[in-house]
């Protein structure tokens, strides 16, 4: 069998990472970095989502304009551009911006898997907190009304990027009532994710949490996604908008997550602190011994 003119291996200064082919009939690809599933994207089916905290967030795109509108969205970090693919193909004319850090593995990317034609794209290279500190408006990136953070270096999220004083600086190139969706990776108590929500929650009027483990059950290691607006967000309002049964057959629907916001949201922040630049961490490592297997 030949091998897939599409995959490679990348040798980065930490990690190591890897495009692989995931599943031939649907042209679907793996990126992973350090070891750590990063992305599913697929050539052939650019809505065929695997990842299920990447369907809510797309779930919340869908909910935001009448199918087909254009929606500028930005993208601190996008592995492999799941998401940009999508926006892409199902809301033509988007005009899109993605800001990576790795320039080299997202330039491999980009060559292994090219975005598909009319993709409005444009990318920015480096450090997400310091272009949101420093970048021109003539970029477009101002009054966005859709920012997706998902800012992974293999299995962390730096603390840097993490902190009340980050989120203050990309808020301020959102448009009013603009939404915010962040990618976070915990388990067990959620330490590290509620104290992300308290953050957020310092911030914006309104804030959910979409998890796909029980929120009280000391849960393993999953994605928690963390939306964030100063106006109602559609899907903590509305829940069956996450109802998914799109999934192909090796990842079928599961039960709708569990959705977390007002009070409830409250009692699961608890007494979480906001993360500022003085008390950030790095998120937890996901092989820590104290998450449950």
């Amino acid at each position: 069998m030949h091998a897939d003119r599409r995959a490679f291996t990348l040798d980065l200064a930490h990690h190591r990472a890897e495009l692989v082919l995931y599943y031939r009939k649907s042209q679907s690809y793996e990126l992973i970095v350090g070891g750590i599933p990063q992305s599913r994207v697929s050539l052939a089916y650019p809505e065929l989502l695997d990842y299920p905290y990447v369907r809510h967030i797309a779930r919340m795109l869908d909910a935001a304009a009448p199918t087909g509108t254009p929606l500028l969205v930005v993208h601190l970090g996008a592995g492999a551009l799941t998401l940009p693919r999508y926006v892409a193909a199902t809301r033509p004319g988007s005009p899109q911006i993605v800001v990576e850090y790795e320039r080299t593995l997202g330039e491999a990317v980009l060559e292994a898997l090219p975005l598909p034609p009319g993709a409005d794209v444009t990318m920015l290279w480096g450090d997400a907190r310091e272009l949101a500190a420093t970048t021109t408006p003539e970029t477009g990136w101002r009054d966005v009304p859709f920012t997706i953070v998902d800012l992974w270096d293999a299995a962390r999220v730096s603390a840097h990027v993490s902190s009340a004083e980050f989120y203050t600086l990309v808020s301020a190139r959102m448009s009013p009532g603009g939404v915010m969706a962040v990618n976070l990776l915990d388990g067990g108590t959620f330490d590290y994710a509620r104290g992300q929500a308290a953050t957020l929650a310092t911030l914006f009027e309104h804030v959910a949490v979409v998890l796909d483990t029980e929120p009280f059950g000391h849960p393993p290691v999953d994605n928690v996604v963390v939306f964030a607006s100063d106006t109602p967000i559609a899907v903590a309002e509305h829940p069956e908008l996450l109802d998914d049964n799109d999934n192909d057959e090796d990842d079928p629907a599961g039960p709708r997550p569990t959705v977390l916001s007002g009070a409830r949201l409250d009692l699961w922040i608890g007494d979480a602190p906001p993360a500022t630049d003085a008390t950030a961490v790095d998120s937890p490592d996901p092989y820590d011994p104290r998450f449950p297997a």
